[in-house]
């Protein structure tokens, strides 16, 4: 504990202890005589008046600007990925889905020497959303005895079809339907602005939670329900069909590389065009967590967290940062995109996009201490995983990394033209794990996904660093 908390615990005991004496009946009433204390306590010099004064006119962040810090900042990079053009998922939820085609596209641009590229972000959303929809269903069916009160079911019924995920969704979607190019089906105003869509779905999916309850309360046997539950699907196809356009079956491809050659026209389903044409493994790459809170280098699986009624819940290893730098860097100077999720909320600067816990200084202004220890922000709700992105740069001294360079998929608008410099400092605060071709990581860690997981709730904290990523 820093002198600083401990004078500050030691200032509120007097406090109390002062309050006590005084009448205050201590019952953890606002009373009157608490509410004169605290007041009195401010006691505002002329140089919280300008501080004050400044931050009723202005935005925070360009009050608190390390400004120090902002003129030493550059955006050059020892090494660096050669992309194509920032993606851009507008008002949804679907950033580990760019994230995850982010780290393929690179591959796909220079293999076939394209001037661009970019796989149907809106394929994999449609079935995603089908896919989420028949587990939430099934789940609502498994429990069906289940007080409607109980955690379990607050946790289900709260977000039955929300737009979040991350890289395990990517696998399960990809190994079952495959991929397309973007203009085999195109974005939609859903697609792009997807809230009003899924408030629609939630509120039918919640309907239909109740009639499936209701039947099996009645006696309806099991395979008379799931009879009922294709037909429900059939009507969350419809609107999913309305919203987003449907999914191919086949589709032409057909591109036109740097040097102005177009090539012949080619009939692919979405699964030979992912087998014949991307031809990637997803299954070698490696998921990593970093949660300070659990043993390192351990296989955790999360329950009755995935997106495939079928698929395995999502495996991570639990590891330690400067680990994952090591990895991570390996496999940027490979020339391997690398995903990562992280909270992208604090400490960042947009307007030139930086990302560093040294870029604002809230202590400064405000004279009060901000900061808790990782593993603690993650117990108490202060941080948890909301974004993912992708490690396309890496800026090296003396061997370590100084700084990260961030391909977003927030368009050219956000960030400094949809890049993020990420210092290493930010590395250390608010990345909570990312996901690593095995070719970049010891054969120890990679032989732990072969090993019998410890299971976690998914209202596990742990859990919960992935759950709201969007």
């Amino acid at each position: 504990m820093s002198k600083v908390h401990v004078r500050r615990i030691l200032a509120m005991l007097l406090c109390t202890a002062a309050m006590l004496s005084s009448g205050s009946d201590g019952d953890g009433a606002l009373t009157g005589d608490i509410i004169e204390r605290i007041q009195a306590s401010h006691t505002a010099d002329e140089k919280d008046r300008i501080i004050a004064n400044a931050l009723t006119k202005n935005k925070i962040t360009d009050i608190v600007l390390n400004r120090d810090f902002f003129i030493r900042h550059n955006d050059l990079f020892s090494h660096t990925i050669d992309t194509k053009g920032i993606t851009d998922q507008k008002s949804s939820g679907r950033c580990w889905l760019f994230a995850a085609f982010n780290v393929l596209r690179p591959a796909m641009i220079k293999t076939y020497k394209l001037k661009n590229f970019e796989f149907s972000q809106n394929y994999l959303f449609f079935w995603d959303k089908m896919e989420k929809a028949n587990t939430f269903l099934e789940r609502i069916i498994e429990t069906a005895d289940t007080d409607l009160t109980d955690r379990e079911m607050h946790m289900l019924l709260r977000s039955p079809i929300g737009d979040g995920g991350y890289w395990a969704y990517v696998v399960n979607l990809v190994n079952k339907y495959g991929v397309i190019p973007k203009d085999a089906m195109p974005e939609t105003y859903s697609s792009e602005h997807s809230w009003p869509m899924n408030d629609l779905l939630a509120r039918r999916l919640r309907m239909d939670a109740y009639e499936l309850r209701s039947a099996l309360e009645n006696g309806v046997t099991i395979e008379d329900v799931r009879k009922v539950k294709i037909e429900m699907l059939e009507d969350v196809y419809r609107m999913l069909a309305f919203n987003l356009g449907e999914p191919p079956s086949e589709f032409i491809w057909r591109y036109e590389t740097v040097g102005g050659k177009v090539s012949e026209a080619e009939l692919h389903t979405p699964y030979s065009f992912y087998t014949e044409v991307v031809k990637v493994n997803l299954s070698a790459y490696i998921p990593l967590m970093h949660y300070p809170g659990k043993e390192y280098n351990r296989l955790y699986q999360f329950d009755d967290q995935r997106n495939v009624w079928e698929a395995p819940d999502p495996l991570f290893i639990n590891a330690d940062i400067p680990d994952i730098k090591t990895w991570a860097k390996t496999s940027v100077l490979s020339d391997d995109p690398a995903y990562f999720y992280c909270d992208v909320v604090p400490d960042k600067y947009s307007k030139a996009g930086i990302l560093s816990t040294r870029i604002l200084d809230y202590r400064l202004m405000y004279d009060i201490p901000l900061d808790m220890p990782k593993a603690e922000r993650i117990l108490y709700r202060e941080s948890a995983s909301n974004h993912a992105m992708v490690l396309i740069g890496v800026d090296i001294e003396n061997d370590d990394p100084v700084k990260w360079l961030t391909e977003d998929s927030h368009g050219p608008e956000d960030g400094h033209d949809g890049y993020w410099t990420l210092y290493d400092d930010w590395f250390d605060a608010y990345v909570y794990g990312a996901v690593i071709h095995e070719d970049h990581v010891p054969a120890a860690i990679r032989r732990l996904m072969q090993e019998k997981p410890i299971h976690l709730p998914y209202w596990d904290p742990m859990a919960q660093l992935l759950w709201d990523t969007e």
